[in-house]
């Protein structure tokens, strides 16, 4: 391997909000995201939409402060549904229940 070495320190952080260009994509990486039914990651990806929407856009839009919407959307945090409906509305996206592929191998387990 050849040439200069890169630092990590000199990486540029990765930030989904700048991939976010349009529609499509945001509703891709929502579907994703609900795909792997984590809460949490659900709150991140929705802080990653309101960002390359404008954050502050989206709190006046959603009647959530600023600051307090950048506490309920921040990694880790565990928002109350109320909050993740009044951003996806202020989004413009809502979520949708679909059947699961194994739904019968789901209601097994279920069960057991």
């Amino acid at each position: 391997m050849t040439g200069k070495k890169i630092k990590i320190s000199e990486l540029k952080r990765f930030d989904m909000a700048e991939y976010l260009k349009d529609e499509e994509d945001i509703a891709q990486y929502l579907t994703l995201v609900l795909e792997d039914n984590d809460p949490a990651y659900l709150a991140h990806a929705l802080g990653d939409i309101a960002r390359a929407r404008g954050m502050t856009d989206i709190a006046r839009a959603s009647g959530i402060t600023r600051e307090a919407l950048y506490r309920a959307l921040s990694p880790g945090s565990h928002p109350r549904f109320e909050t993740i409906s009044r951003v996806c509305r202020a989004l413009g996206v809502r979520l949708a229940a679909v059947p699961m592929e194994n739904a019968h191998a789901f209601q097994s387990l279920e069960t057991a």
